[in-house]
């Protein structure tokens, strides 16, 4: 474990406005869903949050959370076909420990899919009925109610394996994770949330598929991992947030709905010791997640079934090298800042490349000339463009302070050498329980420096944060809320004055514990989902 380090008030404060102007005010308004027209009609592969932060679960403060969020606005009663990852994807999680902009750590995730174990064979007892050799298949991907946390008998089961590559992502060493003590290597994934009657504890069944996990080259202990359906995190009033930002942008948190609390989302979540991410002395990581798909794909014109893809006689045939198609580190990037005819060209590519593919989305953002068009409130531009927005968003943040240790840096890399769009997270600052002393769901601009932009927890308000900084929080501008390290202590200035689109989360809409993401809405009965959507008045 990283220990905590000292940090200097006035070059933080300096430095944070920079960072979070840039996380804020190029990142506003929604997360990655449906963020470019390519991936819009590939939701399976489509990443929609990532979330990374130091864990607050009781005695896991030694960990850092990864959660890779994938398949947007799933409706909880979306069957007879719910939410299957794709057996044709490979899924990745990215880690940059030493400020190259390149992978170091890559878990790939890669999953299998059977379906056609339940028939009407024995179903129906009285002897009158004959369903033929074998029996006939069921249309359901479930048969059967089930009991507390057993399912009846599933129709679909999926599993996966995880591997972690050192190096290069194509071509650096490969080792399997394992699950500890049996050292399998094939995992479960639960099956969705189809309803109270086909899984009654439905929480406890998910809990069964949290893993213990052996992480190759990590000596450190405790590494965990869950990959399964949960509730949708984010919070977002999302259709007025689009309707040309259609809010009272200054009215109350909570006067709005969130407008997709009842979505469901499936997490790739990993729970990894510090000192298996970090590398040297230097506690700064960045992180980002992608998706990719062979470069080829066949349509069968005569399927003979869902599980016949190895032998070429299922659906389509897809070969050829991965190439990516999906990216996301920082919430919100290709959503609003990206240009829409390189929305595509960023979902493709590394963030090695990002100052020569992207700079000028970030050097003149578009987002707050568009606030000044619909609000007239004035666009921050000094000359020469936003260059503090190019180098916080593509660099982290450096202190520079004489009482300050040289190797201390806030999210840069303490060896930067090539700059990069990702999420990134200072390791050695103590993680603060939400709802606990000193934490704020707005993160840095309610002087919570253990909140966005130093990582993301999925607690944190990206939405209100990202207005509030877009309005001139930390520039001295509008009289918004902002926090002030100048002094001894952190202190909130101009409180309450929070730009905003009323849609507040809810402590009570997420756990404390790993996976930190609630259980899924269920599908049924529709009280049940209906009550899953909360509007919150905290």
């Amino acid at each position: 474990m990283v220990p905590s380090r000292p940090f200097s008030p006035r070059s933080l404060a300096a430095a944070l406005v920079t960072v979070s102007v840039a996380g804020g005010a190029v990142n506003a308004l929604a997360s990655s869903h449906r963020e470019a027209p390519f991936i819009a009609g590939s939701p399976k592969v489509d990443g929609t949050d990532f979330y990374m932060f130091r864990s607050y679960e009781q005695n896991r403060e030694g960990f850092v959370t990864i959660i890779a969020n994938y398949q947007p606005l799933q409706d909880a009663y979306g069957g007879p076909n719910y939410f299957t990852l794709d057996p044709n994807a490979l899924y990745e999680i990215h880690i940059d420990n030493d400020g190259d902009a390149e992978e170091d750590l890559t878990f790939q995730f890669q999953f299998d899919n059977q379906y056609g174990q339940a028939t009407a064979a024995g179903l129906i007892t009285n002897g009158e009925v004959d369903t033929g050799n074998g029996g006939v298949q069921v249309p359901l991907a479930a048969v059967g109610p089930g009991s507390g946390s057993t399912p009846g008998l599933l129709n679909v089961v999926e599993t996966f394996s995880v591997a972690l590559v050192t190096g290069d992502r194509r071509s650096g060493q490969s080792a399997a994770v394992t699950e500890t003590g049996s050292g399998e290597s094939t995992f479960t994934k639960p099956v969705d949330n189809m309803g109270e009657k086909t899984i009654p504890d439905y929480a406890g069944y998910a809990s069964q598929f949290v893993y213990d996990i052996d992480v190759p080259g990590c000596q450190a202990s405790g590494a965990r991992m869950f990959v399964g359906q949960r509730r949708e995190g984010f919070v977002v009033n999302l259709g007025e947030v689009f309707d040309q930002i259609n809010l009272n942008p200054l009215g109350a948190r909570n006067s709005r709905s969130n407008t997709i609390g009842d979505k469901n989302v499936t997490s790739l979540a990993l729970e990894l010791p510090i000192s298996c991410l970090t590398s040297g002395d230097d506690p700064v990581i960045g992180a980002w997640t992608t998706a990719s798909k062979p470069q080829g794909r066949i349509l069968n014109p005569a399927p003979a079934g869902a599980t016949a893809n190895a032998n070429g006689k299922g659906p389509s045939v897809e070969l050829g090298a991965w190439t990516q198609v999906s990216r996301l580190g920082n919430p919100l990037v290709n959503e609003v800042v990206i240009g829409i005819t390189d929305k595509d060209k960023f979902n493709a590519s590394e963030p090695k490349d990002d100052v020569g593919n992207f700079a000028p989305y970030v050097l003149y953002p578009t987002l707050p000339v568009l606030v000044e068009v619909l609000f007239d409130v004035p666009a921050p531009m000094p000359e020469g463009g936003r260059t503090d927005l190019l180098a916080v968003f593509v660099t982290g943040v450096t202190t520079a302070e004489t009482d300050t240790p040289a190797s201390f840096k806030f999210t840069a890399p303490a060896n930067l050498t090539t700059p990069g769009e990702m999420l990134r997270l200072n390791t050695a600052i103590d993680p603060v329980l939400p709802g606990g002393a000193g934490y704020s769901d707005l993160g840095f601009i309610g002087c919570d420096l253990a909140g966005f932009p130093n990582g993301r927890r999925v607690t944190d308000d990206v939405v209100d944060i990202a207005l509030t900084v877009a309005e001139g929080a930390l520039l001295g501008e509008n009289g918004v809320q902002t926090c002030s390290l100048a002094g001894s202590e952190p202190q909130v200035v101009n409180p309450g004055v929070v730009v905003n689109d009323g849609a507040l989360p809810n402590l009570a809409d997420f756990q404390t514990t790993f996976p930190y993401l609630a259980t899924p809405v269920p599908g049924s009965p529709n009280e049940s989902a209906a009550a899953a959507v909360t509007v919150s008045s905290n």
